[in-house]
């Protein structure tokens, strides 16, 4: 099972915050509410967030400022508006301080969880993309370079088979979270069988070995599913 996504949410009005939180989480996200602005920037110092949701209007420190404040520590981060606001200003300061959506209250829950879904695996697509381009991951206290399949830490270099490497790889891109075996048999064996598993059980086996000395790495297996490069 993947880690649920963190969402920070930022919302003033007591019982509408506690009722989004508690639908949030029941759709499988984990979810911090703040109910003053004055605590948001704090808080999101404090966690590591995938998606912002955002009231406009705050006790001391408005939705916008907030935003923007975010978007100087973390260029990437998306964040959804919402406001009873319906003035068109509004909602063009909002989408000009970098907001992925907007919502006007009251709305549909199910609606702001398709947004949610759909900009987090937009995100996740468009990472995921920007991997499989890199030639160079930093994997702990390791350096992979893809093109010559080279595993450098403290100054030695470990070389890596041509299939060592193409999986070392999707493992990077999929990096905490789930690589299913599937994709990977098809995209390196170019089939799914037996001996073709087999042969990716080791491989995995040579990869763990490899990345031994750093005790932040793990390479799990998913029962029924495949691998996950941890991290920490």
């Amino acid at each position: 099972m993947t880690d649920k996504a963190k969402i920070l949410l930022v919302e003033d009005d007591h019982n509408f915050g506690s009722v989004l939180k508690s639908y949030l989480e029941m759709n499988d996200f984990s979810v911090d509410w703040v109910d003053d602005g004055k605590h948001a920037l704090q808080t999101f110092h404090s966690g590591n967030y995938q998606l912002c949701v955002l009231d406009i209007m705050l006790p001391n420190v408005d939705g916008i400022t907030i935003a923007k404040n975010i978007k100087e520590l973390n260029p990437a981060i998306p964040f959804i508006f919402l406001t009873a606001k319906t003035l068109k200003e509004d909602i063009l300061k909002g989408y000009q301080t970098g907001a992925d959506d907007y919502l006007t209250k009251p709305f549909d829950s199910e609606v702001l969880i398709y947004k949610i879904n759909a900009i987090l695996q937009r995100n996740k697509s468009t990472n995921q993309t920007s991997a499989q381009e890199q030639d160079v991951f930093q994997i702990g206290i390791y350096t992979f370079e893809y093109r010559v399949r080279s595993l450098v830490y403290n100054g030695k270099s470990i070389k890596l088979s041509p299939k060592e490497a193409e999986l070392l790889k999707l493992l990077c891109t999929h990096k905490n979270d789930i690589l299913y075996r599937d994709i990977a048999l098809k995209s390196i064996w170019g089939e799914e069988g037996y001996f073709t598993t087999r042969s990716m059980d080791v491989y995995i086996t040579k990869l763990r070995k490899y990345l031994k000395k750093d005790p932040d790495i793990e390479i799990l297996n998913v029962h029924g599913n495949g691998f996950r490069l941890l991290i920490s």
